[in-house]
């Protein structure tokens, strides 16, 4: 194992880097797996091939943000939900100020949206983790 911060070999069980004092997770200069240094931006490592960057999953839940964009997703709740907050109040926006009329366009929109959600095709909430199931 190696600092993703200065490349320097660590021990397996360190929560430090004794060369830098780094905590074992930070940084992103080099392959923890194999030390090689990475650029930024880069994926996967080209010295061994490991991705260099794991997505977490989330708290949400895919299944309760799809129903909750089919079924009140003209007031924008799913994306409240998801923490998009500003689709959310331009979604609730139009729905409030044309005094419901606007829920036709609202409507669709998030009825689209539960769909993409619940097939995983949007499946990220709005710190790029993955829904869970």
């Amino acid at each position: 194992m190696f600092c993703k911060n200065c490349g320097a070999e660590m021990h397996e069980l360190a929560a430090i880097c004794v060369k830098c004092g780094c905590p074992r997770e930070a940084g992103a200069n080099f392959c923890q797996y194999c030390g090689k240094e990475t650029p930024p931006g880069t994926v996967f490592c080209s010295g061994c091939g490991i991705p260099l960057y794991q997505p977490k999953k989330s708290r949400r839940s895919k299944i309760a943000a799809g129903l909750l964009a089919i079924f009140l997703g003209s007031f924008g709740v799913h994306n409240f939900y998801l923490g998009f907050t500003g689709k959310a109040v331009a979604q609730l926006l139009i729905t409030v100020l044309t005094c419901g009329a606007g829920s036709v366009i609202t409507g669709i929109w998030s009825l689209i949206e539960g769909i993409l959600i619940l097939t995983g095709s949007s499946d990220k909430d709005s710190d790029g983790n993955i829904l869970s199931d």
